[in-house]
């Protein structure tokens, strides 16, 4: 059997180095580069460093890629487990609850993680990152799966076009303002607000609410999109112009995103229409570099580093809300701390607490223990 014929069973380098780059920033990069930029004065530092904290409200930065980026690289994947389970004449009703098993995990799991084992049910925390990740994949993977690619394209702008035009057409009033896409005056806030029990995160509004569901399916639709045209046979003897296919698309994608910007701002926390075009192209963009770099010029040795983390991403999420790396790193790290100037501090702690926790993932990896869902 060739290799093409085995490509279902393929498992892509680069989405497990990508996973892991995305990664990397909320295990410690940031504070690595955040400390450059205190230690140097460099304005290049500088400018880095302002990009590793979310914008407030409108507005983009660096930080805000993080989330939407992990979604659109679970997308990706889902054609591949999907080809291989098809090539094992699977049927579709293990897929179906798979789906829809992960999703309540990952709810569950994301309850857990912003509360902790708490049993104080009225003031639980219900929204998160994780049942985020779970939903927006489970209903994404759904079409994925009921539809082919024209209607996929037709869900993927309508699912965009109509929260954007729910939000403009029913602003709230019940906070006093009139503006749609306030923090105070959209409908998404509303409607959590009416009907999400507990607390929401920012007291009035949750990013992770009921109708900005509907937009953030977007972001792993598009990652679908990305697996499938990767696996396909299209153009299988010239894998550089796939590249240039998806970067093409990408600028698209963000070109879309920045024109939509001026009538409905670029948001991570509404997870506006204009949000998802402009982060989903720069995921889109993201993953062609380390796919050419690595699964086309196989240059790999450099993205262990990375892979390592990519492997176990819900592992060293979760990890990190339950152990303390910090008290780890200064326990390793402090000596080194005391050789060094005071404007060193940062920068130390920022890469021992980056060690730590790829150390334990190493440790992990090569014990082949990875969790999963």
């Amino acid at each position: 059997m060739d290799n093409q014929n085995k490509l279902p069973a393929k498992r892509l380098y680069s989405l497990d180095a990508l996973r892991g780059f995305d990664m990397f920033w909320i295990m410690g990069g940031k504070g690595i580069f955040i400390g450059l930029a205190s230690l140097t004065g460099w304005s290049v530092f500088q400018w880095w460093a302002g990009q590793l904290h979310h914008v407030a409200w409108h507005g983009f930065h660096f930080y805000d890629i993080i989330f939407p980026l992990f979604l659109f690289i679970a997308g990706i994947s889902f054609p591949f487990s999907l080809a291989k389970r098809t090539a094992m004449n699977d049927s579709r009703k293990p897929v179906y609850k798979h789906l829809v098993t992960r999703a309540l995990i990952l709810v569950f799991l994301g309850i857990i993680y912003v509360n902790g084992v708490s049993f104080d049910f009225a003031n639980l925390q219900y929204s998160s990152v994780l049942g985020r990740i779970g939903l927006a994949w489970m209903f994404a993977a759904l079409i994925f799966m009921n539809t082919k690619l024209s209607y996929r394209i037709v869900w993927f702008w309508g699912l965009l076009i109509a929260y954007w035009l729910l939000l403009l057409v029913f602003p709230a009033h019940d906070l006093g303002s009139t503006d749609p896409f306030s923090q105070e005056g959209n409908l998404a806030g509303y409607i959590d607000r009416l009907y999400m029990p507990g607390r929401l995160y920012l007291g009035n509004y949750t990013p992770q609410g009921y109708l900005s569901t509907i937009p953030a399916i977007g972001i792993p639709l598009l990652g679908m999109f990305t697996g499938e045209f990767v696996l396909s046979e299209y153009m299988k003897d010239k894998p550089l112009l796939k590249v240039v296919y998806m970067v093409l698309a990408a600028i698209a994608l963000m070109l879309i995103g920045k024109v939509w910007d001026m009538v409905f701002p670029i948001n991570k926390r509404l997870w506006s229409s204009s949000f998802i075009c402009f982060a989903g192209g720069i995921s889109l963009f993201l993953f062609s570099v380390f796919y050419l770099i690595i699964d086309i010029w196989k240059y790999k040795k450099w993205a262990f580093i990375f892979v390592v983390i990519g492997m176990n991403p819900i592992t060293i999420y979760l990890a990190e809300r339950i152990i303390n790396f910090k008290h780890a790193t200064n326990f390793f790290f402090d000596g080194v701390i005391d050789l060094f100037p005071e404007t060193w501090t940062p920068l130390i702690n920022g890469i021992g607490l980056t060690t730590v926790g790829w150390v334990f993932l190493y440790f992990l990896y090569k014990k082949k223990i990875f969790l999963k869902v």
